[in-house]
């Protein structure tokens, strides 16, 4: 089926491929761009599960399942702060500074929805339930061909890539079993886990804290297991305030000053000494630099960093709400959950189910599970993607990865650099993409602010587009 038939017009076509928060706020804000600029223009929104404006992080139903920020910092819309508090109150949510994730699904949509109806008929949305498994330049009516899973094809102006983080990767191989969950959030994943069989998580992070409280509210006799290398768990959120609130001399002198890794460690530690008793307030002030301090860092300071620094700093940066965080607390005095620490080397498919011996140092202990999740969190290396569009951008030389492989490269306006380093003028990207170039990008105010600041490149290449369309 051609999509584009749907799309055709005059208007300039944005093809944004995938669906949750980074694609649901980049079709927000270029919505708004095209009434402001005036540019008539057709957005296709298209994501593989149809879970538009909810993608993997809040497509959740399970009303445990909370968001990780207090709503205060969670505002879809820049400049508001208060954006999402006020929508709550609206809508009757009540809440104690941390929303249920499926109601920040809604909000997202919602906020989809109103920008929609402000800019129809210039700008509309289509909603698209597809696979886009390539994109070629076409070189006819419109410069780009997006080719569907399903034998369809999307022809476009401009792309955003708004894929959004890789699946978790495995640290050694697993037999084939359908007692094997490798992504916890497709969906349906964790609905057959509810038979009270022993359950061993791999990663010990936010996403197995999910995962436990979903499987053990599910079936009163079910255990977790839950395995790392660190064996450390996000800490809880205690005085949430809003970023940067709290004024360190210390983290101020890093403002634009290069600085090797072991001295900005140094400088850290020097600034959460004076405030021994308020080290969130120190990690929360630190977070807007992350990205500047990211940048100003060596290749080989970043790979240490990412090496032995890196768990300690998420389990501190990204916290966990206070009835979630006793939630878990919960479960392990009940003895429902259990933390190993120790490296996954050999999963066996068995009669009685799966056996899974985990390295201990010198030692090595085999756990009897029903199930086996991948918690990991997302794929540390993007050349090793099986995803068939990134995997053909990287190959095809249109995309390339950053010195790092978390992710691919991108001008400062989120134009995606090709094999040779050029920035597209059709090809965008946000949001996990940006990693290893920005290192904090996963949370929606960095998320938010880079789909704002692609109005501007998006909404000039519409224009051009538009323009040229009109001519012909």
């Amino acid at each position: 089926m051609r999509y584009s038939e749907q799309l055709d017009g005059r208007a300039a076509v944005v093809a944004v491929i995938g669906g949750g928060a980074s694609g649901t706020l980049a079709a927000t804000y270029l919505l708004r761009a095209a009434v402001a600029a005036r540019i008539p223009l057709r957005i296709a929104l298209i994501d593989r599960h149809g879970r538009h404006g909810l993608g993997q992080a809040y497509a959740t139903v399970n009303p445990a399942h909370l968001l990780n920020s207090p709503a205060d910092r969670m505002s879809a819309v820049a400049h508001e702060p208060g954006h999402l508090a006020r929508w709550a109150a609206a809508n009757g949510i009540e809440h104690d500074g941390f929303l249920p994730r499926a109601a920040f699904g809604r909000y997202l949509r919602e906020l989809l929805a109103d920008a929609e109806r402000a800019a129809g008929p210039t700008a509309t949305v289509s909603r698209i339930t597809a696979d886009v498994v390539a994109l070629k330049y076409a070189g006819l009516h419109r410069p780009l061909r997006l080719h569907l899973a399903a034998d369809g094809r999307i022809d476009a102006d401009v792309a955003v890539l708004a894929t959004g983080n890789q699946p978790p990767a495995l640290p050694c191989p697993v037999p084939a079993s359908p007692r094997y969950v490798p992504d916890p959030w497709a969906p349906g994943a964790l609905d057959a886990v509810a038979d009270g069989s022993p359950v061993v998580v791999l990663g010990t992070g936010l996403t197995m804290l999910d995962v436990a409280i979903a499987v053990t509210g599910a079936h009163p006799a079910t255990v977790v297991h839950a395995v790392s290398r660190h064996a450390l768990l996000p800490r809880e959120h205690r005085h949430p305030g809003p970023d940067g609130s709290v004024r360190s001399p210390v983290l101020e002198s890093l403002d634009g000053s290069p600085v090797g890794l072991p001295a900005l460690i140094r400088r850290v530690r020097a600034a959460a000494a004076q405030a021994p008793d308020d080290w969130e307030a120190i990690v929360d002030a630190l977070r807007p630099r992350i990205s500047g301090l990211w940048q100003l860092l060596s290749p080989e300071d970043r790979r240490l960093f990412l090496r032995h620094a890196a768990r300690y700093w998420e389990v501190h940066r990204h916290r966990v709400p206070p009835a979630t965080a006793r939630r878990i607390e919960q479960l392990r005095s009940a003895g429902r959950l259990s933390v190993l620490r120790g490296r996954l080397i050999a999963v066996s498919d068995k009669p009685a189910g799966l056996r899974v011996r985990v390295e201990q140092g010198a030692r090595a202990a085999e756990v009897a599970a029903g199930w086996l999740i991948n918690a990991t969190g997302p794929a540390a290396d993007i050349t090793a993607t099986s995803d068939r569009l990134l995997r053909g951008l990287l190959d095809g030389g249109l995309a390339t990865p950053d010195p790092l492989r978390l992710g691919i490269e991108a001008d400062a306006n989120g134009a995606v650099l090709d094999v040779s380093g050029m920035p597209s003028d059709l090809v965008f990207t946000l949001g996990p993409p940006l990693r290893g170039q920005l290192y904090e990008t996963n949370a929606l105010p960095e998320i938010r602010d880079q789909a704002a600041a692609l109005e501007g490149g998006l909404a000039a290449a519409g224009r051009a587009r538009a323009a040229a369309g009109s001519a012909a």
